[in-house]
């Protein structure tokens, strides 16, 4: 071998074996993440420092519903009344159980990613993590349509099989495309289109909004684990580090 060739792979072995190192540093001295309280609501926090990863007009296809002024005013009180409620449904009852709130739009393409990453981790954790899913259809009358479906299919034990179908569905939804979906899910479409129409689907969709707005959240995706809130897709490692942290501090006022 020659004296430049030795030379050459002396070097690349050097930027290799640096570059390994440098991986392996990045990872055993990178930033524990860090948090700062939230003013409201009492007793949440957000990641120190975290930045709006979307652009879109908060609550846009919402605000402007026709829904009466009574309905929006009861969404408030059940917010007010019981914020851990509004956000995780029933009472925790075991203290190893991490519950996430997911708030998400059919159509916004980041929310995609990140329910499949939720629905793996809740699915793989052995009943350790529970997600409660929130529909935030901020991208107009579509996303608001299909979220009313999802919260009716939800009342036929589907939710979980429409949202999968729905969060991969590559064109606008119309209610011929909902009725060929509630069908080959095997639901009663004539009852998810009644479902759809009933008062309390879009108090439902209030109460999401307005933790929405209590959070500070103007767009999809967003979540809060435990006592934690987050704007934005966040990647799997992250999202687990924060589970293990809530898990482990148990602090919060839903802890």
């Amino acid at each position: 071998m020659t004296l430049t060739r030795r030379k050459a792979v002396a070097g690349a072995v050097a930027l290799a074996t640096g570059y390994g190192a440098y991986r392996s540093v990045h990872v055993v001295f990178r930033p524990r993440i860090e948090f700062e309280p939230l003013d409201e609501p009492r007793g949440f926090r957000r990641i120190a420092g975290g930045k709006i990863s979307t652009g879109f007009a908060p609550f846009a296809g919402i605000s402007s519903s026709s829904a009466p002024d009574p309905l929006l005013e009861r969404a408030a009180r059940i917010v007010n009344d019981d914020i851990c409620g509004a956000l995780f449904g029933a009472s925790k009852t075991d203290s190893d159980v991490v519950r996430l709130a997911s708030f998400s739009d059919y159509y916004c393409p980041y929310c995609r990613v990140q329910t499949k990453r939720l629905s793996l981790i809740e699915s793989r954790s052995g009943g350790h993590v529970r997600v409660v899913w929130h529909e935030l259809p901020l991208l107009g009358d579509g996303s608001r349509l299909v979220a009313k479906a999802a919260l009716a299919a939800r009342r036929q034990g589907a939710y979980a099989a429409f949202q999968k179908r729905m969060m991969t569905a590559s064109f606008q939804a119309t209610p011929a495309y909902l009725a060929a979906v509630s069908n080959s899910l095997g639901l009663d479409y004539d009852r998810l289109d009644a479902d759809m129409s009933d008062p309390d689907i879009d108090l439902e969709l209030h109460v999401s909004a307005e933790l929405a707005r209590r959070f500070g959240f103007i767009g999809t995706p967003a979540l809060v684990v435990g006592s934690t809130a987050v704007q934005g897709e966040i990647g799997e490692k992250v999202t687990t580090e924060l589970i293990a942290i809530e898990r482990k501090e148990q602090r919060g006022i839903c802890a």
